[in-house]
């Protein structure tokens, strides 16, 4: 079977294993996990032994003395964890949600969060792929599948994760490959979209010191999760120099069941030893996703008068409809990045990852290197309500980024070992963003610009070295102390300029903005453990964390704008964290207990005034989040197959000191100030000190329980449970009285049957079916009278959550 493998796909690879002097993972982390990454109790019954890699080593998870929630590959794959959205919704505290411009991911971990809006603003969760950080948000766009691991850590990981992770890290791990032939084939079927979906994979070894693995997903989604509303729409263009009107045109609705999403995404993983030692693992990835409308899930879902603005007597609900329209194929023809006219949004990704290891005595030398490419293009309904006067704009992103980090880890039979090590990256950003509204047109201007209003055209180029070392010294056999720090030094330069403005309009036409910023950190961090026996782990510690400065790429320059409104400085972190892990009864029961407080200051926000289309990136002043987390698993041994989980937290994040910008449409009343000096080109301001951050919820928490029973035959059944609660919370930076999202809960669960070869299982997501809004801000043209006590809020739109899904899949082994 060897060599029948090997001859299949020999040729294939030929091409990879000639390329291993690029390379990233973490071979001894996955030898451990060659069977799954969670190793089976010893007897019937109990707890299973979690492995986690959260400190650049291989730890248990109630050894280490992190707060971190782990999935193993039966939890992913019984739950369906496809997504980081599926992480979060598997995950209290955490809230994710995809959106169309900016930078296209709204993550908040323990109420500490980035809104999507800017697209220069990078995440305050650090998402590392195989070892590797990726800074763009569109990696929501990616699916994962075929995975080793996800590990999802709490609080700043400035130590061993660099940059921007000052609310924690997502960590997702592929699969490496096998000992010995495998491989598995799986087709599934979602009802509420109408999604088919399958995937392969193949592992084994190819030699005695090469082996291989492949892995392929494809989907294609014949319906989609939210309903288009919408009607055609006729209406005028005039001439925007001497009013008089050129053309009628039809906007016509846009799909009606959206996102009628297809992907394609592909992973070869390449590992070689030829050696004993010398570990390196190759893993070349890419993706394709489009779907037919990237505003698909941004909702307009509150209103000051129950109803929409644009179009007066429509309902605002939180419900999955809207109201879009394509772009008329005349304006089209011409108008860049909108093809035929229909809404849509292509994203493609290729990445090369690699990681070296070698094993010398007393001394393990390791190098993740990684490149990688995404490139997003879109054309969006960007009223998010349909009207007699429309607004589009297209767009056209580009990332690159180049990272190496090596570090070397002593391991020696001594109280006293260290780690040391350096990450070099670089990044390229390119955006251009063409914006169309108004009606009107500037028929003398060339083909390609007579329907633009504004036109954004920006770019970052940045490069950070980052040292950082540790020293780990057991004081006694029971008492750890680590310390350790990260230095990072930054540069990002940035131009910026509006090549393209309808006369009339508000913005700088051919007015650069350049930029050369440079940030320097430390980051210290010192963690104290005491095991006085291998089921009691007592820790404490003091952390740090930094997220990168830098400038907005797609703000806009107004004439009421400086250019300091379109950069930001760094946002930091510093705090104390300590906790209790202890296994009992018989290794049948897991117990958890963290508590911690941060203090955050120059928190990142975006703000968008909805009148002028105007964005501000700033920093809050100050914020802090403390609270508890209690978490449990216990397996009892009286019950085989059964296991149980929960967990609640308690967490209050809130801003010690934020003079903002008023939301559009804020009153006196309502607590905008038009008395105090505004440090916001004019802006009247509000005073949020004291008021919770966004997406901040106190109460979170979550049950669950598994049980897998014989069923006669060979076969095995196996239903699964989880539902988690979240508080109320506000999902607005800026405090909007219209952007509450209330107590929610949200169930999923599974049902399998199994056989050695194969398992057919069916899977149900927010059986609940509740509408989950995870980041709000107020809607282009929407709101007046700001600081007046005539003033109207601006309708709030948000990032939706799924609607309730249910799905059969069935997988085979070989």
């Amino acid at each position: 079977m060897k060599n029948i493998f090997a001859a299949r796909c020999g040729s294939l690879l030929f091409a990879s294993v000639s390329t291993f002097a690029l390379a990233p993972s973490a071979w001894a982390q996955d030898r451990v996990e060659a069977s799954p990454a969670a190793t089976p109790p010893a007897e019937a019954g109990g707890l299973e032994e979690i492995v986690v890699t959260a400190r650049k080593r291989v730890e248990t998870l109630q050894n280490i003395p992190v707060a971190v929630q782990a999935f193993t590959p039966a939890q992913i794959q019984r739950n369906n964890i496809s997504s980081i959205e599926r992480i979060a919704a598997a995950t209290p505290n955490l809230t994710v949600g995809k959106a169309t411009s900016g930078s296209g991911a709204q993550i908040s971990l323990r109420g500490i969060g980035t809104p999507a809006s800017a697209l220069g603003i990078e995440s305050s969760t650090a998402i590392i792929v195989d070892g590797a950080y990726y800074g763009n948000g569109r990696i929501l766009n990616e699916g994962f599948f075929d995975l080793a691991r996800i590990q999802v850590l709490k609080g700043p990981q400035a130590l061993f994760f660099g940059k921007n992770a000052t609310a924690g890290v997502i960590a997702i791990d592929s699969a490496n490959p096998t000992t010995s032939f495998e491989g598995s084939a799986r087709a599934g079927y979602e009802f509420r979209a109408q999604q088919v979906y399958g995937e392969l994979m193949l592992s084994g070894p190819l030699t005695d010191t090469l082996g291989v693995r492949v892995a392929l997903r494809g989907a294609k989604m014949f319906g989609g999760y939210s309903r288009n509303r919408a009607t055609p729409v006729t209406y005028t263009i005039n001439d925007i120099l001497n009013r008089q009107p050129l053309q009628t045109v039809t906007a016509p609705p846009t799909t009606r069941k959206t996102p009628r999403e297809r992907e394609f995404v592909g992973r070869v993983t390449v590992q070689w030893e030829p050696i004993d030692g010398l570990t390196n693992v190759l893993k070349l990835s890419g993706a394709l996703n489009h779907v037919e409308d990237p505003g698909w899930n941004n909702i307009v879902f509150s209103c000051a008068n129950g109803t929409s603005t644009l179009q007066p007597g429509v309902p605002c609900e939180r419900k999955w409809h809207f109201y879009h329209n394509d772009m008329p194929a005349e304006i089209a023809a011409d108008f860049p990045y909108a093809k035929d006219g229909k809404l849509y949004a292509d994203y493609r990704s290729f990445a090369i990852t690699n990681n070296l290891e070698y094993a010398l005595e007393g001394v393990t030398l390791t190098a993740n290197t990684n490149y990688q490419f995404q490139r997003s293009q879109w054309l969006s309904d960007s009223d998010y309500q349909q009207r007699v006067t429309q607004l589009w704009a297209g767009s056209y992103e580009r990332w690159r980024a180049f990272s190496e980090e090596v570090r070397a880890t002593t391991n020696y039979d001594s109280p006293v070992n260290f780690m040391a090590g350096l990450l070099y990256q670089r990044t390229w950003l390119f955006a251009n963003q063409p914006v169309y509204f108004g009606n009107s047109r500037v028929s003398t201007a060339p083909a390609r610009d007579q329907y633009i209003a504004y036109e954004k055209y920006s770019t970052t180029d940045g490069e950070t070295i980052s040292p950082f070392t540790q020293v780990v010294w057991k004081v006694v056999p029971q008492i750890e102390v680590s310390a350790g720090i990260r230095y990072t030094h930054e540069t990002k330069d940035s131009y910026y300029i509006h090549p393209v403005v309808r006369p009339g309009q508000i913005y700088r036409l051919n007015q650069p903005i350049f930029t050369k910023q440079t940030f320097n950190n430390y980051s210290p961090e010192i963690v104290v453990s005491y095991r006085p026996t291998s089921s009691l782990n007592i820790y404490g510690g003091f952390k740090t964390g930094y997220k990168s400065g830098g400038f907005s790429n797609e703000s806009a320059y107004t004439n009421a704008s400086d250019p300091a409104d379109l950069d930001f400085e760094p946002e930091k972190a510093k705090g104390f964290e300590g906790g209790v892990k202890v296994t009992t009864l018989d290794n049948q029961l897991r117990l958890g207990l963290a508590t911690y407080s941060y203090k955050y200051t120059n928190l990142q926000v975006d703000f968008f005034e909805a009148q002028s289309f105007r964005f501000l990136t700033t920093n809050a002043g100050s914020a802090r989040t403390k609270g508890v987390e209690l978490n449990a698993d216990f397996a009892p041994r009286a019950v085989p197959g059964m296991s149980l989980r929960g967990s609640v937290n308690y967490n209050k994040a809130y801003y010690i000191r934020f003079i903002a910008p008023c939301v559009t449409g804020q009153t006196p009343a309502q607590g905008c100030q038009t008395t105090t000096a505004s440090p916001f080109g004019g802006l009247f301001v509000q005073d949020l000190s004291g008021a919770p951050t966004a997406n901040a919820p106190h109460w979170t928490g979550s049950l669950g329980g598994t049980y897998e029973a014989e069923a006669g035959g060979g076969l095995k059944i196996a239903v699964s449970t989880d539902a988690r609660y979240s508080g109320s919370y506000n999902a607005s930076p800026f405090h909007n009285p219209l952007a509450t999202q209330g107590r929610y809960v949200n169930l999923d669960a599974s049902l399998s049957l199994r056989a050695d070869r194969w398992d057919v299982t069916l899977i149900g997501k927010n059986l609940t079916n509740r509408f989950v809004i995870s980041g709000a801000l107020d809607t282009p043209s929407t709101g007046s009278g700001t600081g007046t006590a005539a003033g109207i809020l601006g309708d709030q739109r948000g990032y939706a959550n799924n609607p309730r899904t249910v799905q059969l899949q069935f997988t085979y082994r070989y």
